[in-house]
């Protein structure tokens, strides 16, 4: 009574409260009791294919940790994460769970990352490297200066997407909903007909001879019958074993309704930087001008790169740390999303970036640095060019898998757009076998090709990124995918599904959980209609009793739930 009250008063407990109640009514106390009886084994799998999905998710918000150690003049206090400020030191212990974002203060610290990427493999970290909420402190004890509040760490960030993820429904389960709420009344008024039609009958035809308990009896078949519970049951919890099982599997989907869209995916365009390749970069080789010598060049481009948080300018200013050279911090730099850096030291204006930069304020550079195949990073003084770095990126271990996988679902149309030299883009599409690959965009060039693609209205285009510079495409992509272990928070928000694992590979993996999502769905949809109508024609004909219609109702609903937990294996 409480759910009808507080739901509606025509809904499925509406239906069965009629239908056992007119059961007692006519004596057939072991069918009354049969239709509770089954309904409620049908809430006990529902309730247990539920928890099995929420424990999927659950498994994310264990990591979450619950107290912080702060230092305050070498004196400990152990506090809650959400009331440590930015700017504060806190100490966390080997095998302790790191609970705020910040830089490490250590020379180096080595850390468990599985609750953010998956993966097992330790990863090193180096002082003044950002060490994200969720790691676990594997080699020794760590100091960490917090740089953000606990509600915004990665961390919480993932929690909030995973934990909103339930509340976006897809089209199905919208439909459902709006449909239970007309279906029920009507089933209701229909069954009400059952009833009186033949009794109108009775009065024009005499000879035909009406027993009110034989066609009421008829209704109640009727009403058990129609009850949606298999449908309203089904469902949802088909989506939200689906959104289960991407978790499980490192893969965050912000609703259901991006379980749906996909599944109509044809066209995935990749970003090149931290998708594909791993975004490691590491300096190969220095080439001074004349009268500069390496160390000087080193020295001026690391100073100005230590202010951007780019892949490849984190690698230079590392290399220089490893190399003993000491970094100028009093700069004024303006960065060019696409381009680089100006700086200003000494009052002289000082280009740090690609040939793209260079060219823009008109300064020559020697032409074979444009055919290169390696990324160079240019530097420039006073319009007078003084030489570059080079350094080499690898592809990640599964971005071959990746595109193969893809292939193998029949989407052929893979594409690559990156800000890298269209000699670095090709050569990696060549080595992980993408025919299609666009270098030298800037994002306003990332925006345009991808709404060239979409003027295609048979394209339906997933998009996969993770820097701040893939915001636009992401949101403009009819699927947005980032790379969401250790990619740009502003991505992981545009973005519809967020990977965690920070592998390509996973993308084949959601589409494959959202196809059979969808197949699930609609398997159960087909199913409760097809039992329904059949048994519904024979209670309507008096060939169909109580328990066909339990089967019909509870019966198809308990087919449903198995069949929706399939996907959580």
């Amino acid at each position: 009574m409480k759910k009808i009250k507080l739901e509606s008063v025509f809904n499925e407990f509406t239906l069965m409260g009629i239908a056992v109640s007119g059961a007692f009514y006519l004596g057939e106390y072991w069918e009354g009791i049969a239709v509770i009886l089954f309904y409620l084994i049908g809430e006990w799998f529902q309730h247990k294919a539920v928890h099995k999905a929420r424990s999927n998710i659950k498994a994310l918000l264990d990591v979450r940790p619950e107290t912080a150690t702060v230092v305050y003049n070498n004196t400990y206090k152990i506090t809650a994460p959400e009331k440590v400020q930015p700017g504060e030191t806190i100490e966390v212990k080997v095998g302790e769970k790191v609970p705020l974002d910040g830089f490490l203060l250590e020379d180096s610290a080595s850390f468990n990352t599985a609750a953010l990427t998956g993966e097992s493999v330790p990863r090193t970290l180096y002082k003044q490297e950002e060490v994200l909420a969720g790691m676990i402190a594997s080699d020794k004890v760590v100091r960490i200066k917090v740089n953000k509040p606990y509600d915004q760490s990665t961390l919480a960030r993932i929690l909030t997407l995973v934990q909103d993820a339930a509340e976006r429904k897809a089209p199905a389960e919208l439909f459902i909903r709006r449909f239970a709420r007309i279906y029920t009344p009507i089933v209701t008024g229909l069954a009400i007909l059952v009833v009186i039609l033949p009794y109108l009958y009775s009065l024009i035809k005499p000879e035909f001879i009406f027993v009110f308990d034989d066609w009421f009896y008829r209704a109640l078949v009727f009403l058990v019958i129609s009850c949606p519970c298999a449908l309203v049951v089904s469902i949802p919890l088909g989506y939200f074993g689906g959104i289960g099982a991407a978790s499980h599997k490192g893969i965050l989907f912000k609703g259901g309704n991006y379980l749906d869209a996909i599944t109509q995916i044809n066209t995935v365009v990749f970003d090149k930087t931290g998708t594909l390749t791993q975004g490691v970069f590491s300096v190969q080789a220095i080439s001074a001008a004349e009268g500069v010598s390496q160390k000087e060049l080193l020295q001026l481009i690391a100073s100005i790169e230590s202010f951007s948080n780019h892949p490849i300018a984190k690698a230079i200013v590392k290399y220089a740390e490893e190399q003993s050279i000491s970094l100028n911090s009093s700069l004024r730099i303006t960065e060019f999303a696409g381009y680089g850096i100006k700086a200003v030291t000494n009052g002289k204006e000082v280009y740090v970036g690609n040939t793209r930069l260079l060219s823009k304020y008109g300064i020559s550079f020697p032409y074979e640095i444009s055919n290169m195949t390696e990324t160079i990073v240019l530097c420039a003084m006073e319009n007078k060019y003084l030489g570059y770095l080079s350094l080499a990126d690898t592809p990640k271990p599964d971005a071959v898998q990746a595109i193969r996988e893809l292939k193998d679902l029949n989407i052929n149309n893979i594409q690559i757009l990156s800000g890298d030299k269209q000699t670095i883009v090709s050569n990696l599409a060549e080595k992980i076998g993408v025919t299609h690959a666009f270098g030298d965009l800037l994002p306003e060039g990332k925006v345009a090709h991808l709404e060239q693609l979409k003027a295609n209205f048979e394209n339906r285009v997933a998009f996969v990124g993770d820097g701040i510079n893939d915001t636009p495409v992401l949101a403009l992509s009819d699927v947005g995918i980032a790379m969401g272990g250790l990619g740009c928070d502003a991505a992981i928000e545009t973005a519809d599904v967020v990977i965690q694992t920070d592998q390509p590979s996973k993308v084949a993996e959601a589409i494959k959980i959202g196809k059979q999502t969808h197949r699930i769905v609609w398997q159960n949809i087909s199913m409760a209609f097809g039992v329904k109508l059949l048994v519904l024609l024979l209670g309507a004909g008096g060939m169909a009793t109580m328990w066909e219609a339990i089967f019909a109702d509870v019966g198809v609903a308990l087919l449903a739930i198995f069949n929706a937990m399939r996907i959580q294996k």
